[in-house]
């Protein structure tokens, strides 16, 4: 990875992680929240990528200075656009609620085998996943708690990451940056070639690497060192810095690099 005062390319889109990227400690502080302002200030589309549910995915649409937020790793995005809220959904209705219903059996196998497990606090907001809090709200479990709670979604044939907070499982063939092209091309006219070019990803986490591995310009805060061992494509560059700060040095680095 190289320090990110190397990045010099102008971009017109930046795609990034919510938890541990944007925030320190679960809280997003004023400095990192100016950013988004500057980065909008300057012409640059911001629009999160993030695990967290829809319900918060609609406050963020709405009131972030954003072009657009997908929510719940790759289900769906939310553009408030014109005054009008446009929701885009990788499944339609009626599957939604098949996948629920597999979900809660494997809810129901998680919380009762694995010692220590819980649903994550905003999981009442979500339409499509199962989120499992490993460390957010809990005690910490240990790397291999984390590893069979995954593995407990393999076992039923759903997908699951972990981010640094909490292990996301969902049926479907959809992850962050399946939706992230999905977006560019229906709301941009952007093709994945000219994504390459025109877009960066900023991220902390193992569950980032889709977008790493396709994003030249792809960005870690400090903190993507603590995964550094799961990675087989870690980002571009990286910041000096952890969480929102490390953020900030990103913000700035890609206005400057602007001109």
């Amino acid at each position: 990875m190289k320090p990110i005062q190397n990045f010099n390319q102008p971009i017109q889109f930046l795609f990034t992680d919510i938890d541990d990227t944007l925030t320190n400690n679960g809280q997003l502080h004023p400095a990192a929240y100016a950013s988004l302002w500057n980065l909008a200030d300057h012409g640059i589309h911001v629009i999160p990528v993030t695990g967290r549910p829809a319900g918060w995915c609609e406050m963020i649409a709405r009131f972030w200075p954003v072009q657009g937020v997908i929510g719940e790793n790759g289900a769906f995005y939310f553009r408030y656009f014109k005054q009008k809220m446009h929701r885009h959904f990788f499944v339609d209705e009626k599957t939604r609620k098949e996948n629920q219903k597999r979900l809660d059996s494997i809810q129901d196998e998680i919380l009762t085998t694995i010692p220590g497990t819980a649903l994550a606090s905003d999981q009442f907001c979500r339409l499509f996943d199962l989120a499992i809090d490993f460390c957010e709200d809990i005690p910490a479990l240990d790397t291999a708690s984390v590893q069979k709670i995954i593995s407990v979604f393999h076992k039923h044939g759903a997908q699951a990451k972990a981010s640094s907070i909490h292990v996301n499982g969902w049926f479907g063939d959809y992850n962050k940056l399946v939706m992230v092209l999905k977006y560019l091309e229906q709301e941009w006219n952007c093709s994945a070639d000219d994504a390459k070019i025109k877009a960066g990803f900023s991220g902390d986490s193992p569950n980032d690497e889709p977008m790493f591995a396709f994003f030249p310009h792809s960005f870690g805060v400090a903190n993507i060192k603590n995964f550094i061992s799961q990675l087989q494509s870690p980002p571009t560059y990286v910041t000096t810095q952890e969480g929102g700060q490390g953020f900030i040095e990103i913000a700035a680095q890609i206005i400057k690099s602007q001109t």
